[in-house]
């Protein structure tokens, strides 16, 4: 026996004629994560099984907690054959390493071709363990241990415990989008679940030094740095907001303060986002949580950018958010007392029901195009996750 991690794929398994596309992301992206250990990937329709080294099962797990597409996994043991008396010897060995007083058999056999039904197998694989455990009982409804065996073409497999993986898809099977990133609590949990689904991330800061800091910017940094683990490199485009900004809090009525900067971050990312290839502009919009994310609101921000704009939490509440904030590790960095640019200049009373009018009105009180074109001509992007490299691009 072998012992080994084995992987389920879940969700991945409805793409029938793509799933040939995905299981090499999954498998890419798996030996990506597991760069730094002396593993062994196999790989199936069905499954993927990893062999490390015997001391390291617990460090490879936990990097696999963090790979999109895996919806189980366990440690087991690959059988050299499916030979039935061969799996009857070899289960008879690994339950005399357990303690367990109820128990129930669960046999998969994708080998169609083998003489014996799953229901048949489970049975007998039961007697084998009544035998050799007198004092353990069959518990179909709740059992202390299930015991999973599979019946492959060549090969049978025994594991007990499975862990819960994060599932969706292989990060990059369904292309790249921009993350508009904040300081807050709400964009990096929008970043972790579009990933979730297949979507590659680049990420663009807005700062507006000396009115943000250079602890708002590192935190950023940070966030982008915790995000990368489940992505594989991110690429952070900072983009100095500073005059626009100041222009329009001199030139545009305070109530539209918010919509027009909005308006302009959402030109920008659309722009950044052609440019590198990103087919969806991503944030941490939720419906009604401020006045910038009334659906109104929304609907006159977007009207500047063609790109399609994904809001991942829009229909979550600020609980949900901060729960799944924890879950991902992205919650005490956040929550650092660091002002970014949504949350300075911020007038006492901003529109909730901007006019899409009014707002190319105020903006032609300001040279936008010009603006825009110097701060994405003189943008700053830091690789996170490739030794965090700086590096300036002019794109215009």
């Amino acid at each position: 026996m072998k012992k080994l991690i084995i992987i389920k794929y879940g969700e991945m398994t409805t793409k029938k004629d793509n799933i040939g596309l995905f299981l090499k992301a999954l498998k890419d992206n798996v030996s990506h994560a597991l760069k730094d250990h002396n593993v062994t990937i196999k790989q199936d329709s069905g499954r993927m099984f990893i062999f490390c080294e015997s001391n390291d099962f617990e460090n490879v797990l936990e990097k696999l907690k963090k790979v999109f597409g895996i919806h189980e996994m366990t440690i087991g043991y690959e059988l050299e054959n499916n030979d039935l008396e061969y799996i009857k010897s070899s289960l008879t060995e690994l339950i005399g390493q357990k303690e367990f007083t109820t128990f129930k058999i669960e046999t998969k056999r994708s080998n169609k071709k083998y003489p014996l039904e799953s229901p048949e197998i489970s049975k007998i694989l039961g007697g084998i363990v009544l035998k050799n455990k007198p004092n353990v009982t069959v518990d179909v409804h709740n059992p202390q241990v299930i015991i999973h065996v599979e019946i492959r073409i060549e090969k049978a497999y025994i594991y007990f415990e499975t862990i819960k993986g994060i599932g969706g898809y292989p990060v990059g099977t369904l292309g790249k989008g921009l993350l508009m990133l904040s300081g807050g609590i709400d964009s990096p949990v929008a970043g972790y679940l579009a990933m979730k689904r297949g979507v590659k991330i680049e990420a663009i800061y807005f700062e507006s030094p000396p009115h943000t800091s250079l602890e708002a910017k590192n935190k950023v940094k940070n966030l982008a740095t915790i995000l990368e683990q489940y992505n594989h490199e991110i690429k952070l485009h900072i983009i100095k907001f500073t005059d626009i900004q100041e222009a329009i809090y001199k030139q545009i009525p305070h109530e539209y303060l918010i919509t027009i900067m909005r308006r302009m971050m959402y030109r920008i990312s659309a722009i950044i986002a052609s440019q590198n290839s990103c087919k969806i502009i991503v944030n941490g919009e939720s419906i009604g949580q401020v006045a910038s994310q009334t659906l109104t609101s929304m609907n006159a921000i977007n009207r500047v950018v063609n790109l399609p704009v994904i809001r991942p939490l829009a229909c979550f509440d600020k609980l949900e958010i901060i729960e799944l904030a924890k879950k991902i590790g992205t919650f005490e960095t956040s929550i650092l007392p660091y002002e970014d640019c949504c949350t300075i200049f911020v007038p006492d009373h901003p529109v909730i029901n901007p006019e899409i009018a009014k707002c190319e009105e105020y903006e032609t009180l300001i040279p936008y195009e010009q603006l825009i074109h110097e701060a994405i001509k003189n943008h700053e992007v830091i690789r996170i996750g490739k030794d965090n490299q700086a590096m300036y691009q002019d794109y215009l």
